[in-house]
């Protein structure tokens, strides 16, 4: 039980902050594939199957719930006032999981010629995203005032959103960054958590496309990581690599647009701790597969 809090809340920590994904934490600790099998037994296994993926999931769950609650009251307001900060934190961090995956796929990775080509599929996946948004969305939306539009569009992020949350490569957080939605989703949440129910309509709408894109992509990351696991893998290490782009240009998506990140404005500190923290869970993770 303990052990599976953790994962899950060291996970929300992920989620909770554009350029990681929950999914990349669950890789680097070792436990992505039985994430990704127990959602699909809860989705589409059988009746055994699903009890076991249950009891698995509420575990990891409750972990995710306590590090995502205390993300949305702490993380929100450091992200807004010390966006450089964080995000040179998780650049470092993605600096760092990079290799630990290579080495931890290194067998999927001989195989060059067959996974180039959708390595750079991922790294123009979450680049050109990033670009595009820049160009087509507008001004910060306000979720306290519910239209049917507004609603709809949050339904097809939480699907997209929830689809990179599964992948550990980009995050969820960042395609919300990109898509202008992330700072009106966190202050939704902390809305609702003090009791302001003006929230509620919106966020349904963002919780139920979150449920359609978990039980539809869940199908297809497991066919691939089964059949396809070279291409995918490069995929996602191609993703990763993208998403230092979308790191960089995450301030200028902010409800106060701040300058891109520079050289000037990037912190070698935070970024050294973000390698320091991605070793650790490599170190967590160690330990757990050596007793």
């Amino acid at each position: 039980m303990l052990r599976e809090g953790i994962n899950g809340f060291c996970m929300a920590l992920a989620d909770s902050v554009p350029g990681v994904s929950g999914g990349t934490v669950a890789f680097i600790m070792g436990f992505y594939d039985r994430f990704i099998g127990s959602i699909h037994n809860l989705a589409f296994g059988k009746m055994k199957e699903k009890k076991t993926a249950l009891r698995y999931l509420i575990k990891l769950g409750i972990g995710w719930a306590v590090g995502m609650i205390l993300a949305v009251l702490i993380l929100s307001a450091l992200f807004e006032s010390h966006i450089y900060i964080v995000s040179s934190v998780f650049i470092g961090f993605i600096a760092g999981a990079i290799p630990l995956i290579m080495l931890e796929e290194k067998e999927c990775l001989k195989s060059v010629v067959k996974g180039i080509l959708f390595c750079l599929l991922g790294i123009v996946l979450v680049a050109g995203i990033t670009w595009l948004n820049g160009r087509i969305t507008g001004g910060s939306m306000n979720l306290a005032h519910f239209s049917l539009g507004t609603g709809i569009r949050l339904f097809f992020i939480g699907m997209i959103a929830i689809s990179a949350m599964f992948l550990p490569g980009i995050s969820g957080s960042t395609l919300l960054l990109v898509f202008g939605a992330y700072i009106p989703v966190i202050t939704a949440v902390r809305g609702v958590l003090s009791f302001d129910l003006a929230y509620v309509p919106c966020l349904i709408f963002f919780g139920c496309g979150i449920l359609t894109g978990a039980v539809t992509v869940v199908k297809i990351i497991k066919v691939c990581l089964e059949k396809f696991r070279t291409q995918t893998v490069y995929a996602i290490i191609g993703m990763m690599i993208g998403s230092f782009y979308a790191i960089v240009m995450g301030p200028t998506t902010l409800e106060t647009p701040q300058k891109a990140m520079t050289l000037g404005t990037f912190s070698v500190i935070a970024a050294v701790i973000g390698v320091a923290l991605v070793l650790g869970m490599q170190l967590i993770k160690e330990k757990g597969t050596s007793r």
